[in-house]
């Protein structure tokens, strides 16, 4: 809901510069598709629970310490794009797929993060793009996730969403 969150965001600031309502609408079918959402998870016996993984991968992927990083196709399902070992190289992993797909072209952007419970884990990756030069950054929006994708997803999820060359 962060993500689309923004996107209301972004119609409210056309809105505001007088832009109508017929462009807005336009603007948002059009770039609906560049909303970049990437996560992770700390513990993937939320995600067995929810049905994403089996037992096994989840039980063997909590003793390797493995933390998936996962991100939403067009059609919205969820899709693991990499695994990595320890916290840390997932929040940075999250920052690497950032600096890959961000599109400059829009200009300066809202930036916004949803977590479960994790604020250091958030500052840490909030630094990392803070830092780049490369990101335009109008604002920086921190949210909790709301009580149902916590269900899934559990305590220690990191959601980042920002305007990409596209979502995938």
């Amino acid at each position: 809901s962060l993500g689309e969150g923004m996107l209301v965001r972004y119609a409210i600031d056309m809105k505001a510069a007088g832009d109508p309502i017929e462009e807005v609408h336009a603007w948002l079918e059009e770039h609906r598709f560049h909303l970049a959402h990437w996560f992770t998870v700390d513990d993937l016996m939320y995600l067995y629970r929810g049905g994403r993984v089996s037992r096994t991968s989840a039980t063997a992927g909590t003793l390797l310490k493995i933390k998936p990083v996962m991100h939403m196709d067009n059609p919205g399902h969820l899709i693991p794009m990499e695994k990595v070992r320890s916290r840390k190289r997932s929040i940075e992993a999250l920052y690497r797929h950032m600096k890959a797909t961000y599109d400059p072209s829009f200009g300066p952007q809202h930036i916004a993060v949803s977590h479960g419970d994790c604020i250091d884990d958030v500052n840490l990756l909030r630094g990392m793009i803070e830092a780049d030069p490369q990101f335009d950054i109008a604002d920086f929006t921190i949210n909790y996730v709301d009580p149902v994708i916590g269900s899934h997803t559990g305590p220690g999820v990191v959601a980042l969403f920002f305007l990409g060359t596209s979502r995938n």
